[in-house]
């Protein structure tokens, strides 16, 4: 039986395999693990935006954050059932009933077009 590597015991390959599971398989949906979390800032510190000019509301990537995996291709109601489960914020839900009722996204990218943005 070939294990993969020579270098390691099974056990320890078996570790390494889980702890890159998650990168390798590209769970869509899942939540970021507690140790790659940023630490909030501090008290009487100004907050800190992922997004460069601070604009979220202009942020694909922040947007993308709230469409699983699962959703894609989907029309409105599947999208917004997604961006609930992942807990969206109020903006990315109103940003997705805004969306043409009956027509079907292949792409976060669409999405974003579909809303006026570029």
């Amino acid at each position: 039986m070939d294990r993969g590597s020579n270098k390691h015991s099974a056990r320890v390959d078996d570790e390494l395999a889980q702890e890159v599971r998650g990168f390798v398989q590209g769970v869509g949906g899942a939540r970021a693990e507690a140790n790659r979390v940023p630490e909030p800032s501090a008290e009487g510190e100004p907050e800190v935006s992922s997004v460069l000019g601070g604009d979220e509301a202009n942020d694909i990537s922040r947007f993308g954050r709230y469409i699983g995996r699962a959703a894609l291709p989907g029309d409105r109601e599947k999208l917004r059932l997604s961006a609930e489960t992942l807990l969206a914020p109020d903006d990315v839900l109103a940003d997705i009933d805004s969306l043409p009722a009956g027509q079907e996204f292949h792409t976060v990218a669409e999405i974003w077009s579909a809303l006026g943005r570029r």
